[in-house]
């Protein structure tokens, strides 16, 4: 780990070039550039909040916020599934993408889900920005309770990092998974608490879904340290703190020892 760790720091100049890179090419021949970043994931809170603001109202029970309530619920719920299948949906392609790089350089290898974490962090910063100036103007601004995102946002990203680099590692060799990975994140959205609130499902599921879904607790934290402004129990996350422990070093074991045969495989 600290190998690994030091060859991160000595090739931090070839990171953020490669960060930068990311978001050239990506809006390279756009008119609003940038902005994109932003727009994309706005439009579908704003589409989800018009559509079920008034359905959803009422099953937020005790919580209004002057009316605000539903769309801080959303918001928050949609804040923290971006950034997460953001690194997913990167991680499971990075390799495929950069193979090129990969056969003709001898850059340490294990940047490349660096490049992808600090790609969508980027994205992600932004649109805490215009939610937390949101939450100003409207009056519900969380305070200091904000703080409990640090480690809520270690824990969901060690589980994204982790998951990303076993399916992009598998990808290489599998290029089913892959498409399956992007049907695998849809159902994995609807059957997480963002769109509805948790006490519309019926009781006998709602441990289940709690218990196996990793991403259920996790986005339930999000939406209670902006809707309450509760900071999360941790004694409710060690399951998901040991998920992301053992993604983390099941994805980097299993790259470290298929690195050779990706390289040949690309």
């Amino acid at each position: 780990m600290m190998q690994m760790l030091r060859s991160w720091w000595l090739s931090r100049g070839f990171i953020w070039g490669m960060v930068q890179r990311e978001f050239q090419g990506r809006y390279r021949r756009s008119l609003l550039g940038g902005v994109w970043a932003v727009l994309e994931p706005l439009s579908m809170i704003l589409i989800y909040t018009l559509i079920f603001s008034q359905v959803m109202r009422a099953k937020l029970p005790g919580v209004d916020l002057g009316g605000w309530g539903y769309s801080i619920y959303i918001c928050a719920g949609i804040l923290a599934w971006e950034y997460f299948s953001d690194v997913v949906s990167r991680s499971q392609n990075m390799f495929i993408e950069h193979g090129n790089l990969l056969k003709k350089t001898n850059l340490p290898r294990s940047t490349l889900p660096v490049i992808v974490l600090a790609t969508a962090s980027i994205n992600f910063l932004i649109l805490l920005g215009l939610f937390l100036i949101f939450l100003l103007m409207v009056g519900q601004f969380p305070g200091w309770v904000l703080l409990g995102l640090v480690p809520l946002i270690l824990v969901q990203q060690g589980i994204a990092v982790g998951l990303g680099l076993v399916l992009g590692t598998l990808n290489v060799f599998f290029r089913d998974v892959g498409k399956a990975t992007m049907v695998a994140l849809r159902f994995w959205f609807w059957l997480t608490p963002i769109v509805y609130p948790i006490t519309i499902v019926p009781e006998r599921f709602r441990e289940a879904l709690l218990d196996w879904n990793p991403m259920a607790r996790l986005i339930g934290g999000y939406q209670g340290i902006f809707l309450t402004g509760n900071p999360p129990d941790w004694t409710e996350f060690v399951p998901q703190i040991v998920l992301a422990l053992g993604l983390l070093g099941l994805g980097f074991f299993a790259f470290r020892r298929l690195s050779g045969e990706l390289v040949d495989e690309l």
